[in-house]
């Protein structure tokens, strides 16, 4: 009995004992595992910069469409090639087969970044093609890999380059809709996807490239027809605030490696601010009809300057008679419009350009935006010179904006460069003219083209209206007498306006057939007319003829037949 009792203790403690041996065989196990982890987490960790751009993203970047859905903006699968130092059993072949491959790796500064204690992760090329993936791949080096990344393209190119803007190589956004898709944040870029599928929807702009494409044509043909420094275009759809087009050149293209911008291919038409000469009396006309203090009716003593202080306001096309309110505006004058804002006076004038906008910088999905710059102390000189445009400089796209405002009805309309439906419009718009103040604004605005200044953008058919702007531009602090911007804004049918169109030359020079003039009148405006000539059937705008119309369009194919013949 006690035998059996002590095999039995004997029994029970070697079973514990073999417990034990496999309870401490699995614990050495785990410990090893987890000093390889760690091992793993300390040593082989990537720059946090890097873990980055290695990292799968949870969603694709949106591509960009126009409003027809042509595609703007998009990302393509590449491979970026990257190499652990550590691994490379001799480097200086290593730099000599990798610098043969991809001549563009300086030896010197890779062979120093392979060679420094403790670098575990180098990058050799980000976004590189297949066949140099390839060759660098195939060259069996040890610790060369890749990764598979996003590349952003553009298959547009330069067309629409400022508005869509671009990324950086890590897909960050740098300018443009691009920049603003990344403000937005993951909120906005979640409102655009699909998560089931992991996929985005495309975020669609108000731009047409059709529309586009003939704008910017067209301003390049003028750039170098009135050897212009540089020059822009803007369609603008009065009813939604949807900017359909917008070229400023010269531009960039967004698919270059290399974008060092230079301050001429800057968005001028958002990014920079200038005086927009007479065109900006439109709004001190609109602002006189507002407060009452004139009529179609009311006249301006235009026979001799205006005099303030030691200043004298003179006309450009001087008429020396008393002026009615039409031939204020088709003649472009200053001294009637100066004569405007005194009698609307300091306080009333200050307030009117706070109302429709003009006091704040204009806000818009791309991030490029100027700030007015405003006189710094509001004087009767200064209201003077601000109602013809002098004195204080705006954004172009500003500019168009509060005259396609005062032209639609009377109804401020935030622009954007995003597509939106006209409910959406009006639940944004507010007032800021009574109807009647922008009905007469319409009259003036067409009688304009078919008897003042910008009688070369009557084209047949569309009932252009508008109003031209010539303004010295600032040298070295005093105003350039053969330095000018020459603008244009109008719009089309004028009887009731759906588009907005703004034009812009910078220095343009007199040429063959402007008898030495610079004025807008011989450049910007038939610039804007061979625009509106192209756009306003991919619009929808259908043309109407009169029966005067009818007459110049034949006497038009007469003239053309001629030529040809002579030709």
């Amino acid at each position: 009995m006690m035998v059996d009792k002590a095999q039995l203790s004997s029994q029970k403690l070697a079973g514990q004992n073999r417990i034990r041996l496999v309870s401490m065989i699995f614990c050495a196990f785990f410990l090893m595992i987890a000093v390889q982890l760690g091992k793993l987490t300390l040593m082989h960790k990537v720059d946090a910069a890097n873990d980055v751009v290695l990292r799968e993203k949870s969603m694709p970047r949106p591509d960009i469409v126009d409003r027809n859905g042509q595609v703007m903006a998009t990302d393509i699968e590449v491979s970026s090639l990257f190499v652990d130092p550590r691994k490379i059993t001799d480097v200086d072949e290593a730099v000599e087969l990798l610098t043969a491959t991809l001549p563009e790796l300086n030896a010197k500064t890779l062979k120093e970044k392979l060679l420094k204690p403790g670098k575990a992760f180098v990058w050799l090329k980000r976004q590189t093609n297949t066949e140099e993936r390839d060759a660098i791949y195939n060259l069996g080096i040890p610790g060369v890999a890749y990764v598979n990344e996003r590349k952003r393209v553009y298959p547009m190119g330069r067309l629409a380059a400022h508005t869509v803007g671009y990324v950086d190589v890590d897909t960050k956004g740098i300018a443009g809709i691009e920049k603003y898709l990344d403000d937005q944040g993951a909120l906005y870029t979640a409102s655009l996807s699909e998560p089931e599928s992991h996929t985005t929807y495309p975020a669609q702009l108000a731009m047409d490239m059709r529309v586009q494409h003939a704008v910017t044509d067209e301003v390049a043909k003028a750039v170098i027809k009135f050897k212009a420094k540089a020059g822009g275009g803007i369609i603008l759809d009065t009813e939604t605030g949807e900017i359909v087009a917008l070229a400023s050149l010269p531009d960039y293209n967004p698919n270059a490696e290399d974008k060092h911008l230079t301050s001429d291919q800057q968005n001028k038409l958002t990014s920079g601010v200038y005086e927009l000469g007479s065109v900006i009396k439109a709004v001190t006309f609109a602002m006189a009809f507002d407060y009452g203090v004139m009529n179609m009716n009311s006249r301006y003593d235009a026979t001799h300057p205006l005099v303030i202080g030691n200043a004298r306001i003179s006309d450009f096309h001087a008429q020396r008679k008393v002026l009615t309110v039409p031939e204020v505006f088709t003649n472009s004058s200053n001294i009637g419009t100066a004569k405007m804002a005194l009698q609307v006076g300091l306080e009333g004038h200050h307030e009117f350009l706070t109302r429709v906008g003009f006091m704040d910088r204009l806000v818009t999905e791309v991030p490029e935006s100027a700030k007015p710059l405003l006189p710094r102390r509001w004087s009767k000189l200064s209201s003077a010179t601000a109602a013809f445009g002098h004195g204080f400089a705006v954004q172009p796209l500003q500019g168009l904006s509060v005259i396609s405002d005062l032209i639609n009805g009377g109804m401020s309309i935030p622009p954007t460069f995003l597509k939106r439906t006209k409910e959406d419009a009006l639940a944004l718009a507010h007032r800021i003219v009574k109807p009647e103040t922008s009905e007469k604004m319409r009259y003036l605005f067409r009688l304009n083209v078919t008897e003042g200044t910008a009688s070369k953008a009557d084209v047949i058919g569309y009932r252009v209206g508008g109003k031209t702007g010539t303004a010295e531009k600032v040298i070295g602090g005093r105003y350039s007498k053969t330095k000018v911007l020459a603008t244009f804004i109008g719009a089309f049918p004028m009887e009731k306006p759906r588009y907005a169109i703004f034009v812009m030359l910078d220095e343009p020079q007199a040429i063959p057939g402007t008898y030495g003039f610079q004025t807008a009148g011989w450049n910007a405006v038939p610039t804007a007319a061979a625009i509106i000539e192209r756009v306003a059937p991919m619009l929808g705008i259908t043309p109407q003829f009169t029966p005067e119309d009818l007459v110049k369009l034949a006497k038009q194919a007469k003239a053309v037949g001629a030529e040809k013949k002579h030709g």
